[in-house]
């Protein structure tokens, strides 16, 4: 076993880092904070950290073929003009249901940008249950809405052969799997794959490495979880010195680095204290397994 090393390589406090995913291009790595309606660019050559503000709290953050970035924001589809700074809207969904908002979201293998939704809190921590849907923003910029009653609509993936969607709705407690038909985009045949302990939290962002296994961030869990999509077992837990961990995905010059975006919303001073890495992005290196490239949306 390779020895696992844990640096925390972007030392802000964000609200609720989210949605990391690798530029190729730009050797850097995008993620959003969700709360403070931001989308962030780190480059790890030069540690610097450009941002740009959107107008509405933002669940993920693609790029995008044609260049820019492609956003869940609000209650749409965005793209982004990172040179402008300006966010346009592509589609808005139609929802009758006035408070939700776009949670975590991924570009498929055929490009289109997958993305769902959640209530926004009512109070601190809670949220109306069954409010949120599974979208698909299309390359031709329709929209396509595969699923309802979802309550906190978070990480996906798909196999490495295309043929399985891999889904988390939060307070399922579960990672999920559906057969993905990735020429029509239509999606069937739900199961549970994991089911996580009590210790391990809640899970919340994921994503798949080179050899199909599945990596799952656990929010208030303090840690990634390596799975065996198709045996349901647990291979391997990296703990992190920090409780609320959001998500992950693999980037760094050849994807053998596994970064990890992380949250303070709702931590009081005692918890900041006791954790003061929190909110920051950590990079796992030496796990001996390498990621895939991210897609980009081709609309």
């Amino acid at each position: 076993m390779a020895s696992v090393k844990i640096d925390c390589v972007v030392k802000e406090k964000y609200s609720v880092g989210e949605s990391p995913v690798w530029e190729e291009k730009h050797g850097t790595l995008l993620y959003v904070d969700a709360v403070e309606k931001n989308v962030y660019r780190w480059n790890p050559t030069s540690n610097q950290v450009e941002k740009v503000r959107v107008d509405a709290p933002v669940g993920a953050v693609v790029p995008r073929s044609s260049g820019g970035y492609v956003l869940a924001t609000g209650k749409s589809f965005a793209s982004l003009d990172w040179e402008k700074k300006v966010a346009t809207d592509i589609a808005r969904i139609d929802n009758e249901k006035p408070n939700i908002r776009f949670n975590d979201g991924k570009v498929d293998p055929a490009g289109r940008f997958l993305a769902g939704t959640m209530a926004m809190e009512t109070r601190p921590g809670e949220l109306e249950r069954h409010q949120g849907s599974l979208y698909a923003l299309q390359p031709d910029h329709s929209v396509v809405k595969h699923f309802d009653q979802v309550d906190i609509s978070n990480g996906l993936d798909w196999s490495l052969d295309h043929k399985i969607f891999y889904y988390i709705d939060s307070l399922c407690f579960t990672v999920d799997a559906f057969d993905y038909d990735l020429q029509s985009g239509k999606i069937s045949n739900r199961r549970v794959v994991y089911k996580l302990e009590q210790e391990e939290g809640i899970p919340d962002g994921q994503c798949i490495d080179s050899e199909g296994k599945l990596w799952v961030a656990c929010y208030n869990g303090g840690r990634v979880l390596r799975i065996d999509p198709e045996t349901g077992k647990r291979i391997q837990t990296v703990k992190l010195p920090v409780s609320k961990t959001t998500s992950c995905c693999f980037g760094g010059k050849d994807y053998s680095d596994l970064y990890v975006t992380s949250a303070t919303k709702r931590m009081d001073e005692e918890s900041l204290r006791r954790e003061p890495q929190a909110g920051g992005i950590f990079k796992v290196s030496g796990l001996g397994v390498k990621g895939i490239p991210p897609y980009s949306f081709m609309g």
